[in-house]
């Protein structure tokens, strides 16, 4: 009998991922973005086989991916090294040279949208309005476009059309937690939700008829729920809310009559079913904890695609009775039982809040006495029952993992997600320092001996922790967060600069407080060991964010190590890179480790 060894802790880095995904409106072909090859390219699968073959080589990610409505072509977004500035290309079905649609360069583009007969392409850009952007329709064959929707007032982004098309669907982004839809018919403008003063968003709308829509608010609720409005009576009404719950996304199929809305409760996801002709509600079983992606076929066929704790990405076709999973993926050579599912806890912080978290715990072979803190990223997300390879990876290094959801996390309400707004540095890490008392109370880990590392937003808190409460930690990692709020306001991407006064602050009228909860302010109390990983190409959290406090920490002698990559932006979206930030952070907490891992 042959034994094998236990698997090199890099296989669990060797999994692969899905960014996006469409089917063609035959049901005959299938794409999907994924990093197979080791950097994200197009794939397509002829259903129903289920042996995918490459469509591009383009080693970029796709932002925004259809088909024709003849399942003709394809319609894909690609940006350049994680620049965000994406194009539009048209794609073969089988692949091969693709054609240019829309490229405009140092522009952003977004969300493009084929007419009912695929000879018009709907999309909305920076280009010429770069703070509010600007909607236009293109015409395939002569190469003309007109400008159909003008930004003003806040960023504006083309969201769909009347099936006749003579009525537009758009949504203004004031801030991630006031935004608002319209109908645009000629000059008229129709605000969706009633009038009021208090701010509400609106998250995902769909037609289902040229008069009636359907949408999802939390007008006048914490939580959003299923809405209609009526274009000839100009009615609003609440259709449907579940308690505690937020609807995200919703999708129709006309030849059933029937809403599918995914909602987001906590750290896992619902998916449910509405009949429009009797009302009928149901709940869906889905083969995953969260759903990234649902769509519906004309037949009426589902597909999805989504993630678990210990299940990476994979794209499901539901067959009546099951899901069937299209694409095969797992961490690669490492049994499921390897994998380490999360508990869910919660605990009380200053004020009394309850905050929810995720406690991934190493299995007894493996763990190495040591817990990471893990602040995620948003700040207006939430860390919930993803599939992280990193988490595993480290994991199966020994490594306990806490991921608390302060406030401003997504999935409790819109008054808990609004708790961060204009309060970055107070709030939310005390919150966080609650979370740290608890794993000390609870007997998980001792004061000083803690790992803090965090990306985007939690590694700004992970700065801020480390600068304002170093005596919990013995060592950080920063993960492109910013460093200083004043710098880090004025280089944002044009089209986000809007809505940073409510969001972080005004850097006049906020001074004092955007000092305070910059972490660049407390560098004489950063004292641990640091690393700090950034993406030269980050369009978000820029470049000079690390390189700041890096140069500063070193001009004081601190022990701090800067891995920057080239040619990443906000993520990891090259698998080489993905492996090396992840031995470079492994190789850095080995350091601080009380326990050498076991044999």
């Amino acid at each position: 009998m042959i034994t094998f060894p236990k698997p090199d802790v890099e296989q669990f880095l060797r999994t692969f991922s899905i960014a996006d995904f469409a089917v063609s409106p035959d049901e005959k072909h299938l794409v999907f973005s994924t990093n197979l090859s080791g950097k994200y390219n197009l794939w397509g699968m002829d259903l129903p086989n289920s042996f995918p073959y490459p469509l591009t080589s383009i080693d970029q990610s796709c932002q925004g991916l259809i088909y024709d409505k003849k399942s003709r072509f394809i319609i894909a977004g690609f940006d350049q090294d994680g620049n965000e500035n994406t194009q539009f290309y048209g794609v073969p079905l089988n692949g091969g040279t693709m054609k240019e649609i829309v490229n405009h360069e140092n522009t952003r583009n977004f969300m493009p949208k084929l007419s009912n007969d695929s000879k018009k392409l709907y999309y909305t850009t920076s280009r010429g309005n770069p703070s509010f952007l600007n909607s236009f329709c293109l015409d395939l064959e002569s190469g003309q476009e007109r400008l159909v929707l003008e930004g003003k007032d806040a960023a504006t982004y083309l969201f769909g059309f009347s099936p006749d098309e003579e009525t537009l669907l758009y949504y203004k982004h004031f801030a991630n937690t006031y935004t608002l839809l319209y109908a645009k018919k000629g000059n008229e403008d129709i605000l969706l939700t009633p009038p009021t003063e208090k701010q509400h968003t609106v998250n995902d709308g769909v037609f289902v008829s040229d008069s009636m829509i359907y949408l999802l608010t939390d007008y006048d609720s914490d939580f959003t729920y299923l809405a209609s409005y009526n274009l000839e009576t100009n009615k609003f009404c609440k259709v449907k809310e579940l308690e505690n719950e937020s609807f995200t996304a919703i999708t129709y199929n006309k030849e059933n009559q029937l809403l599918y809305i995914t909602s987001q409760k906590g750290v896992e996801d619902q998916l449910y079913e509405i009949n429009l002709q009797n009302e009928n509600w149901r709940n869906i079983p889905v083969p995953c904890s969260v759903i990234n992606k649902l769509e519906v076929a004309a037949s009426g066929t589902l597909y999805l695609f989504g993630m678990s704790a210990t299940k990476p990405h994979n794209i499901y076709k539901n067959t009546g009775d099951e899901w069937v999973s299209l694409t095969k993926y797992t961490v690669p050579g490492v049994d499921s039982n390897e994998l380490v599912e999360p508990d869910i806890i919660t605990y009380p912080s200053f004020d009394g809040r309850e905050i929810e978290s995720l406690f991934f715990r190493a299995k007894k072979e493996n763990d190495n006495g040591e817990v990471i803190f893990w602040p995620h990223g948003g700040p207006q997300a939430a860390e919930r029952k993803f599939f992280r390879a990193s988490f595993q990876f480290f994991l199966n290094n020994g490594y306990s993992i806490f991921a608390p959801n302060f406030r401003g996390s997504t999935g409790y309400g819109l008054e808990f997600m609004k708790m961060v707004e204009g309060d970055w540095g107070n709030g939310p890490r005390l919150d966080n320092v609650a979370g740290l008392d608890w794993l000390i109370d609870q007997g998980h880990a001792q004061k000083g001996n803690i790992l803090l590392m965090g990306g985007s937003f939690g590694g700004y808190m992970a700065l801020l922790l480390h600068g304002r409460h170093a005596d919990y930690f013995k060592a950080v990692v920063d993960i492109f967060g910013p460093s200083n709020l004043f710098s880090f306001i004025n280089s944002v991407p044009e089209d986000w600069k809007p809505v940073m006064d409510q969001w972080v602050g005004n850097p006049e009228k906020d001074k004092e407080k955007l000092i305070e909860f910059s972490p660049i302010t407390y560098l004489e109390s950063m004292i641990k060991p640091m690393l700090v990983i950034q993406g030269a190409n980050d369009p978000r959290v820029v470049k000079e964010e690390s390189d700041q406090i890096v140069q500063a920490l070193k001009d004081k002698g601190r022990d701090v190590d800067y891995m920057l990559l080239e040619n990443e932006g906000h993520g990891f979206s090259k698998k080489e890179n993905e492996i090396a930030v992840y031995q470079k952070i492994l190789s850095f907490l080995k350091r601080f480790t009380a326990v050498t891992e076991k044999v």
